[in-house]
């Protein structure tokens, strides 16, 4: 079966998970297609990212003459489904926030879309995301393209549900994967009762490196460890608020944030302003293999986000054993269970921030490996490679036509 993956900006250096997946189930399902709506707009810092590039079809990244080919091929010559497309494209523009002018450019990507697939023979395509590529995957099926699948994260699709036509999404799809029962409580909000069986839980996953890496806490570190993007989402400014207090109220530690993004500048105004600069190191953009360094070599993950999906980030904590304080935000109380692995705060609460970045610090490394285990046991037993991405292999057979 020749299947393909559509992302949005593929490789990148935020979605990893989706490259252990994909190449998961390349092993298990064979070759798969990778394209890509553009290029990431950031630099390539991990070599396996690199390879994947040169991989990955990239549809704005194509000269002229492929996009001409495509409209004579597929557009002109089979006029009735390049109609449809058109119509399924109005439709999705009418609801959708980004108008009809970004939907008339989704139609002219799908066309092209089309005409690749078509070359290549491709049976099916799995996107990530329920935002604009599932949108030209659903104008590429009513064209007569493969049949599609799509993953929702969120917290994106949540916040605009009917401007991003989930409903409709969900029901032209073949099935569509929620990577947590929250997701999958929040899918069913928008579509038909009669497609709810559309929708399968198939969690994100770690690969046997972060096991294998795992080591146990040293007793000295005093870095409590952040990773993600520096965007207003990810509660960076409130963590660092947080952490200054905590710092003013004897706790010893220090604040590494592994990642880039809009907000540095203002992260590290912050930090000076309440005399932590000291203490606050920002990384900028990582590779794999220094994220998790950056984690062995902490005391704990810190996360305080105002809305997410399921942070890979935590259960890339959890199995190399490192405990995790989050936030009760969407699916990550499915994985953090306050007194077991971890601590949970309510999203936005600077002085439960504080209070629990004290308790990390007090907390002897013997209770924090107890707590690590357990978490490490939940991403073993929930978020392996392997099994998980065996789930979505099936799904994936599973959209053969049977025979008659």
């Amino acid at each position: 079966m020749k299947v393909a993956y559509l992302t949005n900006a593929y490789p990148s250096v935020s979605h990893t998970f989706i490259r252990r997946e994909l190449v998961e189930l390349e092993r298990q399902l064979g070759e798969v297609a990778r394209f890509s709506i553009r290029r990431t707009p950031y630099a390539l810092v991990d070599p396996e990212d690199a390879k994947e590039n040169d991989k990955t079809f990239h549809v704005l990244a194509q000269p002229p003459a492929r996009w001409a080919r495509a409209l004579v091929r597929t557009g002109l010559r089979k006029p009735l489904a390049t109609a449809r497309g058109l119509l399924t494209a109005i439709r999705l523009g009418v609801n959708s926030q980004r108008g009809l002018a970004r939907h008339a450019a989704y139609f002219g990507e799908a066309l092209l879309l089309l005409d690749e697939m078509r070359e290549r023979g491709i049976e099916h395509v799995h996107v990530h995301f329920g935002t604009n590529p599932a949108a030209v995957a659903q104008i590429v099926c009513s064209m007569g393209g493969p049949s599609y699948s799509f993953t929702v994260h969120g917290p994106d699709e949540f916040d605009a549900p009917l401007g991003l036509s989930l409903g409709s999404k969900i029901a032209a799809s073949a099935f569509v994967v929620a990577i947590s029962d929250y997701c999958a409580a929040q899918l069913r909000r928008w579509t038909a009762p009669e497609h709810w069986d559309k929708i399968r839980v198939v969690h994100c996953t770690v690969g046997p490196e972060f096991f294998e890496e795992a080591r146990p806490i040293d007793p000295a570190s005093r870095a409590l460890v952040c990773v993600g993007r520096l965007s207003a989402q990810k509660g960076h400014l409130l963590l660092v608020e947080g952490f200054a207090d905590a710092v003013r109220r004897g706790a010893d530690a220090e604040l590494v944030l592994v990642g880039d993004g809009e907000l540095r500048a203002d992260i590290e105004r912050a930090a000076e302003q309440l005399g932590v600069r000291n203490r606050v190191r920002i990384t900028g953009w990582c590779g794999g293999a220094q994220v998790r360094a950056e984690l062995l070599a902490g005391r704990a993950l810190v996360l305080p986000s105002f809305a997410e999906g399921l942070p890979m980030v935590i259960m890339e904590a959890f199995a190399l054993g490192r405990p995790v304080l989050s936030t009760y935000v969407a699916g990550i109380p499915e994985l953090v269970v306050p007194g077991k692995n971890g601590w949970l705060v309510p999203a936005g609460s600077r002085p439960a921030i504080a209070d629990a970045i004290l308790e990390i610090m007090r907390t002897p490394v013997a209770d924090l490996e107890r707590m690590a285990e357990h978490g490490r046991d939940l991403v073993r037993a929930r978020h392996y490679t392997p099994t998980e991405t065996a789930k979505l292999a099936q799904h994936i057979r599973d959209t053969r036509p049977k025979p008659p």
